[in-house]
């Protein structure tokens, strides 16, 4: 028989989105003091184009992003990933044309530097984009490269039409990294052509020159010690070299980590190798982590069949399976740990290169909180990417992905305008102002789950192991660390499932619905919430 607590007694019950007003006094309190949990953290991904704007040139700023780290503090973020802030001729940035800068629509320097120093104060680190795969066709390496007797010619990768043909290197298929199928690149009144992966505007890098290294050495330790943050996100990392010269991408990474760990030894780098595990398990040896796409797709394939599934990003099957996504996890945590003992597995629902969460369960509120819900119960480090919170939508092309964050629907509220929104608008998203006011919304539900695990060693640090509940429209695992458990249920399906007490569990520490008015001889999951249940 399941036995409940009254919501006022010793255990801290937390209800999730429990359908109820907070009181707009109660948002002037100061935030609540978490647990450092970082690098086993909750980290927000930000698009500073999008974010916020300070000055009302209508592009999000260094200024803008530092008004709102009182916000992020308050949500629960302990690290913030910026994509790239480098000067670059596109709206994305990911052609870099100085390594040493930053791009004047966002400010100054000194203001970033005042950002950083300002998160830091908040207990919150600093990821920036590092992009070192390739850097813009506009920048001045290339630019003197296109002299054959420049000393920068060899900084990136040339080959004549006759032996591109012969090796076969000419075209090649597009994968989950590139569209791009005409990968070398003629240059006027020349016969050699130069090799650039994603695009013929982002020239690839040459990292079979030392020189080319030791200046991508020297833009490391100008961040991590000149500008202080706290680590790099590293761009297309499984790209330095062709897929034939694998065992090279993986030494590179390492010498890498070895180089940045001598600038700041608790230098945190997370790594985008957008592949299977068996690809991604020998880069392990370079990063603190790697982005866990298989496992993102699993989790987003699970709630949207409504069903546990394991799926692959680069497969559209997917299949049946009581163990995913937790066996997924573990068996990515051992393959990792294998390499790379103090490896952290980062967790995410999807970023900036992919449709939004909202926009691939098709606009269903109740299946996002869901998502968020199994991402923030799931071990690992899971990162955010912004507007999540409250439900932004958007799909593919990029620019809709990666539309204004909708802080509220009144004027010069530091709405940025670079792009008119055509998926997260006030008439499909309800602002954040609006959601703050409301206990009930998707806001509090991620600030609520944030909260509880930054709070809880065993969310943060415990292991996971499947729990058969003989359903596959139920999702169950227990998380245990230093001799404690929890059991987590998530209710996948439509349908209220009801169930006895599982193994002994029987007291709820956190839920997505309200427990209050719970019959005393069982518990009734409602369609798509979740409990966590202790002994």
């Amino acid at each position: 028989m399941m036995k409940y607590l009254p919501l006022f007694t010793t255990l801290a019950l937390i209800v999730v989105g429990c359908n109820q007003k907070k009181p707009e006094a109660d948002m002037a309190e100061a935030p609540e003091k978490l647990p450092v949990r970082w690098p086993h953290a909750v980290t927000y991904e930000i698009f500073v184009q999008s974010f916020y704007d300070s000055n009302g040139d209508g592009i999000g700023d260094f200024e803008g992003m530092t008004t709102k780290l009182d916000y992020l503090q308050d949500l629960g973020i302990e690290a913030i990933w910026l994509m790239p802030i480098n000067p670059s001729p596109t709206y994305h940035k990911y052609d870099v044309t100085d390594y040493y800068g930053v791009h004047p629509d966002y400010g100054t320097m000194d203001q970033f530097k005042v950002f950083v120093a300002e998160a830091h104060k908040r207990d919150i680190k600093v990821v920036m984009d590092m992009v070192i795969n390739h850097c813009s066709s506009e920048h001045p390496w290339f630019k003197a490269a296109q002299d054959p007797n420049s000393k920068y010619r060899d900084y990136f990768v040339w080959a004549d039409m006759e032996e591109i043909e012969a090796e076969g290197k000419l075209e090649k298929e597009a994968t989950g990294d590139s569209d791009n199928t005409h990968q070398w690149n003629e240059v006027e009144d020349q016969e050699e052509l130069y090799y650039a992966f994603f695009w013929s505007g982002m020239p690839d890098l040459n990292y079979d020159n030392p020189e080319v290294r030791e200046e991508v050495y020297n833009v490391g330790k100008f961040w991590l010690q000149d500008v202080g943050v706290d680590g790099f996100r590293l761009d297309a990392a499984k790209h330095i070299y062709p897929d034939y010269r694998a065992e090279d991408n993986h030494a590179f990474w390492a010498e890498f980590k070895q180089k940045m760990e001598s600038y700041n030894p608790d230098v945190y780098l997370v790594g985008e190798v957008w592949a299977d595990l068996d690809t991604q398990q020998p880069f392990a040896v370079g990063f603190t982590g790697l982005f866990n796409f298989d496992l993102a797709f699993t989790v987003l394939e699970t709630v949207k069949n409504e069903q546990v599934v394991s799926a692959s990003i680069h497969e559209s099957a997917w299949k049946v399976d009581q163990g995913s996504p937790i066996g997924m996890y573990n068996e990515s945590m051992e393959a990792f740990h294998a390499v790379n003992p103090e490896f952290v597995n980062t967790t995410f629902l999807t970023n900036h290169d992919q449709n939004r969460t909202m926009s691939f369960l098709d606009n269903d509120e109740q299946k996002a909180r869901l998502a968020a819900s199994i991402l923030l119960t799931l071990p690992g480090a899971p990162y955010l990417y912004y507007g999540e919170e409250i439900g932004m939508r958007g799909m593919k092309p990029d620019e809709q992905i990666r539309e204004p964050f909708l802080w509220s629907a009144e004027a010069d509220s530091g709405q940025t305008t670079w792009i008119e929104a055509e998926y997260s608008t006030p008439e499909s998203v309800i602002p954040l102002d609006e959601q703050m006011k409301d206990s009930s919304s998707m806001y509090h539900h991620y600030r609520n789950l944030i909260h509880f695990r930054r709070k809880s060693e065993i969310m943060t640090y415990g292991t996971a192991e499947p729990k058969d509940l003989s359903d596959d429209e139920l999702m169950g695992f227990i998380r245990r660390h230093n001799g404690k458990e929890l059991l987590v249920i998530h209710n996948l399906s439509a349908d209220v499932k009801r169930m006895a007490a599982p193994g002994g569990f029987i007291r709820p520490v956190l839920s997505t619905f309200d427990l209050k008015d719970e019959p005393k001889d069982g518990l009734d999951l409602p369609p798509y919430q979740s409990v966590i249940l202790s002994k």
